[in-house]
């Protein structure tokens, strides 16, 4: 029997976390899945670690190291199923995961986005996402009428959340290999503007800012950061689209910032609608970067009491 979805898990070096991840999809109530595990050249013990799950249903690829991109795109390519959910290598699915995916497919099977809520953990702080004027009730779901009015805050779609037809690749392409950096959010920009989106806000998914070998780890400046300037056509034409990439390009300007480029975050921040920023925005980027450093700490010290102060989205 074809699987139901394909698990598409781009692994490199996540020894420490892999184990916990793949055995939060073998828990999922909804069994009909195969998982695609594409080792992306780990150096560490990853390989090992995957390799002592015995379940039919796990398959396992090598490949050189050629990206997280590439890794998801091998998976998409060798998935047997019509439908792909991604799961990055240290993130966890709660057991309802791929049960409410399905439930959102079959509810509204004409969306090319399939997204669930997800949080994030940092330490032992728990940070909830927040969603610009969807309901907050529980068990709320439905198509989306502005994916990137949605997202202003936090994005619907995330890599570890989102379940996609393999048509839509088919039609839209696959995720772009040029970049290391926002990679995905550029994907979820060129499915939103030709599909819906179906959306539940009922949280299934953790993300783990904990784990090692994260690119947050690395310096921004030092990667190739998804082009910016590749949709200015649709932004014309799309005032949420145009709000959405000003902030996007806001958090990279003060990235680039703190990293003292400051000749880029200049020319980032010019290209911005200041009108698309709150009053706080536009002050915080005239701040010394001592200022944003101590500002970014009290902001991690309000999470310990479940106070999310948004600095820069």
């Amino acid at each position: 029997m074809t699987p139901y979805f394909s698990v598409v898990i781009p692994l490199y070096n996540k020894a420490q976390e892999i184990s916990e991840t793949i055995s939060s999809v073998l828990a999922q109530t909804f069994t009909n899945f195969e998982v695609i595990i594409v080792n992306d050249g780990s150096t560490d013990d990853s390989l090992n670690k995957v390799e002592k799950f015995n379940d039919q249903r796990i398959r396992i690829f090598t490949t050189q190291n050629k990206g997280v991109s590439h890794a998801r795109n091998y998976g998409i390519q060798h998935a047997t199923s019509q439908f792909i959910a991604f799961l990055d290598g240290d993130d966890i699915w709660k057991p309802h995961h791929l049960q409410d995916l399905k439930s959102l497919i079959e509810s509204y099977p004409n969306c090319g986005l399939y997204c669930k809520a997800y949080n994030k953990i940092k330490g032992q702080t728990i940070i909830d996402s927040q969603y610009k004027d969807l309901p907050k009730h529980k068990k709320w779901s439905g198509v989306i009428d502005d994916y990137f009015y949605h997202s202003s805050i936090n994005s619907l779609a995330s890599s570890s959340s989102i379940a996609i037809n393999k048509s839509v690749f088919e039609s839209i392409g696959f995720f772009n290999e040029a970049y290391d950096s926002g990679e995905d959010t550029d994907l979820w920009i060129r499915i939103a503007l030709q599909f819906p989106t179906a959306f539940d806000n009922n949280v299934s998914v953790t993300h783990n800012l904990n784990a090692n070998h994260q690119l947050t780890n690395s310096l921004f400046s030092g990667r190739q950061h998804f082009n910016l300037n590749a949709f200015k056509n649709d932004e014309l034409k799309n005032l949420s689209l145009k709000t959405y990439l000003d902030l996007n390009r806001y958090a990279i300007a003060i990235q680039y910032k703190l990293e003292k480029e400051f000749a880029t975050s200049k020319t980032i921040y010019k290209s911005i609608d200041v009108r698309n920023l709150s009053r706080p925005q536009k002050l915080i980027y005239k701040c010394p970067i001592f200022v944003i450093k101590s500002m970014l700490s009290f902001r991690d010290i309000l999470r310990l009491s479940h106070i999310n102060l948004r600095l820069f989205r």
